[in-house]
C-alpha cells in the first residue's frame, strides 16, 4: 500500500495548516510539571531581552546609516540601498545576540534550556522503558556508505547492553535499478555478519518514491508506527552513536510534553580543503550558536529533518502536511517539511527542544563548493516556500521567526549583491555629475576614511557603522574561539592549532562569501521565476573537481565581475578599491573551487595542524567502527547465492502480512 493511502486520522490527510484546529497551540502550565521534566525558568523573559538587543542594535546600525546619507539628500538608488540594508543589519543582529547568550552560557558551563550546571543535566540510570524505531530514510545512495554507518550506529548501540528497547528500519526510496540491486546484496550480506541481531534490523524498498522522504516516512509509520513511542530520524550519512541515542530517549521519556527533540549534527570524515574548511568551522562555532539559540527558542526549537528523536503519536496526529495551493514557489508540495512538521508540533501544544550540548550525532557535509551550493539549492527553494506559511493560523510566534529567518538566510545573499550594485551605481552617477566625487585614480588613506565625499560627509558616524558592522560579524567567531580554547583545547590539538585553523578559516572564508552569494543570489531568483528543483542524493565523497566543472558553474560569474571592475574603475576607482574584497573571489572563483576539492591539500592542512577537529583527536568508537567498515569491500553476491534478480515491483525484508502487527511490541 502507498504511503498516501491512509485514514482520517493519518499523517496526508490531516488539516491543511492554513486552517485552525482545536489543537491550535495548548499552553504549558509549567508550574504542574513532573520533577523530572525540563524546566525553563525566565522563558517570557529570555524571549523579551533577545528581542530588545536585537532590536535596539537593529534600529542604531539602521539610523545611522539613514543619518550619513540624509545628510545630502536621499536618492531614489539611496532611499533602495537603505531598505536593503535595514533587512541585512537586522537579519545579522539576530545572529549576535544569539552567538552572545551562547558564549556567556558556555563560559558559564551552564545549560541553555534549565540553566543548571551542565554536569547535571542528563539522567545516564533513567531505565529505558519506550520502544524507539530508528529509521534510514535513502535515495539512490552510495550502498556500502550506507550500510557502513547503519551498522556502526547499531553496533554502538548494541554495546550499550540496551539493544532490546529499538528497532533499526532502512526504508529505501530508490529508483535506480543498480543501486536498488546492490542494496539487497549488501543487506544481505549485513544481517549475516550481524547474526541474531538482524530480528532488530528490517528493510524496505518502495517502488513509487511518492512524496519523496515525507511519503516515505508516512509509508512507515502508517505500517509499524504503532508498534513503537518514538522514531529516531536518520539522514543517509547520519552517525550516531549508542550513547546519543539513549540520552536522546531518556529526555523524551523524562518529558511527556516533548514532541520533538533535535540534536546538533557535526560534520565528520571530511578529506578535501573546502570540506575540513566546513567540518573545522561547524565544531568550532556550532555549539556556542546552538547553545545561544536553544536559550531564547525554550520549548519551541527547530526541526532540521535528521538526527533527531520524534514521539510517534504526536507526529501522527498533528504533522499531516498538505499539498499548499498556487504554483511554486509557495504552491504545491512543502519541500522543506522539516520546520513545518516542528511549527505544527509546537502549535498542537508539544515541546520541540534543540539539546545543543548533547555529543555523539554525526553527519556528512558535501565535499566541494559546487556539491555544496547544489544541495543549497534545494534548501532555497524549501525555505522561501515558508515565506507563504508565516500566516498560517495558531502558529507558535518562534515558529513564524523560524519561517522568517530561514528564507532571510538565503534572500540576504540577494539583498547583499544589490546592495553592491547599487552602490556601484550610485558611486557612478555621482562621479558623472561631479570632478570630486571617486575620481582620484590613486587611492589615499584620506580617501578611505572620508568616503564616500559627500558635500556634507559624516566620517566619524561612517567609522562607526563600519565598525559596529564589523563587530556583529567577527566577533561571534571571536567568542567562538575563546570559548573552545577555555573548556575544548586539549580536543582541538592545542591553542597553537586552534589559532592555525581559525586564521586559515576566517581568510578562506571571506574569499568564498562573494562566491557563495553569487551562487544563493542566483538560486533565489531561480526559485521566484518557477525554475524546477531536482532533489536527488548528495555526493559527499572527497573528490578533485576538474577545470571543465570549476569553470562551467563560475565562469558567467567571472565576466560579469570583471566588467563590473573595469567599469567602477574607469567612473570611480575609489570605490573600485573598496570593492576588490568582493571582486577578488569573483574572479578567481574557478581556481577557488577547484582547488579548495583538492584532497592533496586537505591532507597537508591535516599534517601541519590546520583545521583540527576533536574526532581526530579523540576519536569516538562510533566513528572507529565506520571507518572499519567502510575499509571492507563486500563484492556482489553471485545470483545463485543471493537473492531472486531485482523485480519490477516492491521488494521487502518486512513480510506483508500481519503488517499492522509487525514487529512485535517486545
Amino acid at each position: 500500500m502507498s504511503g498516501t493511502q491512509m485514514t482520517s486520522n493519518n499523517l496526508t490527510n490531516s488539516a491543511p495548516i492554513t486552517q485552525s484546529e482545536s489543537t491550535v497551540s495548548r499552553p504549558i502550565n509549567r508550574d504542574l510539571m513532573p520533577e523530572n521534566e525540563i524546566r525553563l525558568p525566565g522563558e517570557s523573559l529570555r524571549r523579551i531581552v533577545y528581542a530588545l538587543l536585537t532590536v535596539i542594535t537593529a534600529v542604531s546600525g539602521v539610523y545611522m546609516m539613514y543619518d550619513i546619507l540624509s545628510a545630502n539628500s536621499i536618492t531614489v538608488l539611496e532611499a533602495v540601498i537603505l531598505i536593503l540594508f535595514a533587512i541585512s543589519f537586522c537579519w545579522i543582529s539576530t545572529a549576535f545576540w544569539s552567538a552572545v547568550f551562547g558564549f556567556v552560557l558556555l563560559m558559564m558551563r551552564r545549560d541553555p534550556l534549565t540553566l543548571k550546571h551542565m554536569d547535571h543535566v542528563y539522567n545516564d540510570s533513567l531505565p529505558i522503558t519506550q520502544r524507539t524505531a530508528v529509521v534510514m530514510p535513502i535515495y539512490n545512495e552510495d550502498t556500502h556508505r550506507v550500510i557502513a554507518g547503519f551498522e556502526a550506529t547499531l553496533n554502538s548501540l548494541v554495546a550499550t547492553g540496551e539493544i532490546e528497547h529499538f528497532d533499526f528500519f532502512m526504508l529505501s526510496d530508490t529508483t535506480k535499478l543498480d543501486i536498488a540491486q546492490r542494496e539487497r546484496d549488501q543487506w544481505k550480506q549485513f544481517t549475516d555478519r550481524i547474526g541474531d541481531l538482524s530480528k532488530h534490523t528490517f528493510y524496505r524498498r518502495r517502488e513509487k518514491n511518492l512524496h519523496r522522504k515525507v511519503g516515505n516516512i508516512a509509508e512507515f509509520l502508517q505500517r509499524w508506527g504503532k508498534n513503537y513511542e518514538n522514531m529516531i530520524v536518520l539522514d543517509a550519512d547520519s552517525v550516531m552513536s549508542g550513547t546519543c541515542l539513549l540520552r536522546m530517549v531518556r529526555t523524551m521519556q523524562a518529558n511527556p510534553r516533548a514532541g520533538l527533540i533535535q540534536t546538533v549534527p557535526i560534520p565528520v570524515r571530511q578529506t578535501t580543503f573546502f570540506g575540513r574548511f566546513v567540518q573545522f568551522a561547524a565544531v568550532l562555532y556550532s555549539p556556542m550558536l546552538a547553545t545561544g539559540i536553544a536559550f531564547w527558542q525554550t520549548g519551541a526549537a527547530n526541526y532540521w529533518g535528521h538526527n533527531a528523536i520524534i514521539r510517534i503519536k504526536a507526529f501522527i496526529d498533528h504533522c499531516g502536511l498538505p499539498t499548499l495551493p498556487g504554483k511554486a514557489p509557495f504552491g504545491g508540495d512543502i519541500l522543506s517539511h522539516d520546520f513545518v512538521e516542528a511549527a505544527m508540533l509546537r502549535r498542537a501544544g508539544w515541546d520541540v527542544f534543540l539539546l545543543a550540548d548533547l555529543e555523539g550525532s554525526y553527519e556528512e557535509v558535501p565535499c566541494n563548493i559546487i556539491d555544496y551550493a547544489t544541495r543549497d539549492r534545494r534548501w532555497v527553494q524549501g525555505n522561501i516556500q515558508h515565506l507563504g506559511m508565516l500566516g498560517a493560523a495558531g502558529l507558535h510566534p518562534i515558529s513564524r521567526l523560524h519561517f522568517l529567518l530561514g528564507a532571510t538566510a538565503y534572500i540576504s545573499s540577494l539583498i547583499w549583491l544589490l546592495m553592491l550594485v547599487l552602490s556601484t551605481a550610485d558611486a557612478v552617477v555621482r562621479a558623472l555629475h561631479s570632478n570630486e566625487y571617486f575620481t582620484n585614480s590613486t587611492p589615499t588613506m584620506e580617501h578611505f576614511i572620508n568616503l564616500p565625499e559627500w558635500p556634507i560627509a559624516k566620517t566619524g558616524l561612517i567609522i562607526s557603522l563600519i565598525v559596529m558592522t564589523t563587530i556583529l560579524l567577527l566577533f561571534p567567531k571571536v567568542m567562538g574561539i575563546i570559548s573552545t580554547m577555555a573548556h575544548r583545547r586539549e580536543q582541538f590539538g592545542g591553542t597553537k592549532a586552534i589559532l592555525r585553523g581559525t586564521i586559515v578559516e576566517t581568510a578562506f572564508a571571506v574569499l568564498i562569501a562573494p562566491i557563495m552569494m553569487a551562487f544563493h543570489a542566483y538560486f533565489v531568483i531561480s526559485v521566484f521565476l518557477g525554475f524546477k528543483v531536482n532533489w536527488d542524493a548528495q555526493d559527499r565523497e572527497g573528490r578533485l573537481l576538474t577545470w571543465g566543472e570549476s569553470f562551467a558553474r563560475t565562469l558567467r560569474t567571472t565576466i560579469v565581475a570583471i566588467l563590473w571592475g573595469y567599469m567602477t574603475f574607469t567612473y570611480a576607482p575609489i570605490f573600485f578599491w573598496w570593492l576588490m574584497p568582493i571582486l577578488t573571489g569573483l574572479v578567481l572563483a574557478a581556481p577557488i573551487v577547484r582547488y579548495s576539492s583538492s584532497l592533496e591539500l586537505g591532507e597537508r592542512c591535516r599534517q601541519h595542524g590546520v583545521f583540527v577537529s576533536p574526532f581526530e583527536t579523540n576519536e569516538d568508537p562510533v566513528l572507529t567502527d565506520l571507518k572499519r567498515l567502510l575499509a571492507v569491500e563486500h563484492p556482489p553476491l553471485p545470483e545463485p547465492a543471493g537473492i531472486p534478480a531485482l523485480p519490477p515491483d516492491n521488494w521487502s525484508e518486512m513480510p506483508e502480512q500481519n503488517m499492522e502487527e509487525y514487529p512485535p511490541r517486545a
